[in-house]
């Protein structure tokens, strides 16, 4: 993939505190246009990798180039073409909605609208509203209109809907979709996985400091994550469950063996069945190794007085 396909492009990403690898070996691209998430529990180095890649925090090792340049060596120009969604914000609260895009609109050689930003995010009643009086799920729209306001070609939403009801999440949802229409490639953590499913092209999976898989929303877990289970109850009221790659065919021939199964229905794994099973099996991997790395060894002694003579009497 050529360089002008891509915009960030993480190889062997190392990030050490002393002992500890917060990051060991992360490796990763993503395409222009794409929205890719980054999934992982607490911990797991999501929110390090994403400080690298902002020019906020030095790597130790490994290498690292965002809109082509190494976050370490870039400058100004290269900040501007960022957009960033923290987390918490701090937006000044005595001011109103369209102030305060209008004045990050100003840090820009080449803004969006400012009007048309604050309908974007559906803010336009609250144009003239003080950001102290918003909502949570407001203030988080004015976030988003701050991250997109510069023109960005790459933006960063890190858990952009924490705290939203469910309808701000789906408007949430369409800005986004909307964004990416516009080419605007995205970077996003999020503890939603339906919204990880819902937004993202391809997604990747880090814990422990460590990528334990990546691919599309289709593929990530592998074929053998993705088999349906078929459930069903029999005559006597005795529930069942059955993995099948052809849940359809045993539905089927459910029917045709017992006439009338009752609560037959088909489970196909979401992404966060299959997230959860990925971390899930990658800490059991890692408490069993600790476990294994940690077991003594035992040395035979070379005092003789300590070895058995004979048969007890």
């Amino acid at each position: 993939m050529s360089t002008s396909e891509t915009v960030v492009e993480v190889t062997d990403l190392q990030k050490h505190y002393g002992s500890f690898h917060a990051l060991n070996g992360v490796s990763f691209d993503i395409r222009r246009g794409e929205t890719f998430a980054l999934l992982g529990p607490n911990g797991a180095g999501k929110s390090t990798t994403i400080e690298i890649l902002e020019g906020f925090r030095k790597r130790s090792g490994g290498q690292a180039r965002v809109l082509g340049i190494d976050p370490d060596d870039a400058g100004l120009d290269w900040k501007a073409q960022l957009g960033i969604v923290l987390q918490s914000s701090a937006e000044a609260a005595n001011v109103t909605v369209r102030e305060q895009v209008s004045q990050f609109a100003g840090y820009y050689s080449r803004p969006r609208d400012v009007d048309e930003v604050i309908e974007a995010v559906g803010l336009t009643a609250k144009a003239k509203t003080r950001i102290g009086q918003l909502s949570g799920g407001q203030r988080r729209r004015v976030d988003v209109a701050l991250g997109v306001i510069g023109r960005p070609q790459l933006l960063f939403l890190d858990e952009p809907t924490t705290g939203f009801d469910p309808e701000a999440r789906r408007q949430f949802w369409s800005l986004i979709e909307g964004l990416k229409a516009d080419g605007t490639s995205i970077l996003l953590t999020t503890h939603y996985l339906d919204e990880a499913a819902h937004l993202s092209d391809r997604v990747a999976v880090i814990a422990g400091g460590t990528l334990i898989d990546i691919g599309t929303v289709d593929e990530i877990g592998g074929a053998e994550a993705r088999i349906p289970t078929v459930r069903w109850r029999d005559a006597a009221g005795v529930a069942h469950e059955e993995r099948t790659t052809r849940p359809a065919e045993r539905v089927a021939a459910l029917y045709g063996q017992l006439g009338e199964p009752t609560e037959v229905e088909i489970v196909r794994p979401s992404l966060e069945d299959i997230y959860l099973d990925l971390v899930e099996t990658d800490a059991r991997a890692r408490a069993a190794a600790d476990t294994q790395n940690e077991t003594p060894t035992i040395h035979a002694s070379n005092d003789t007085s300590a070895q058995p003579t004979g048969e007890r009497a």
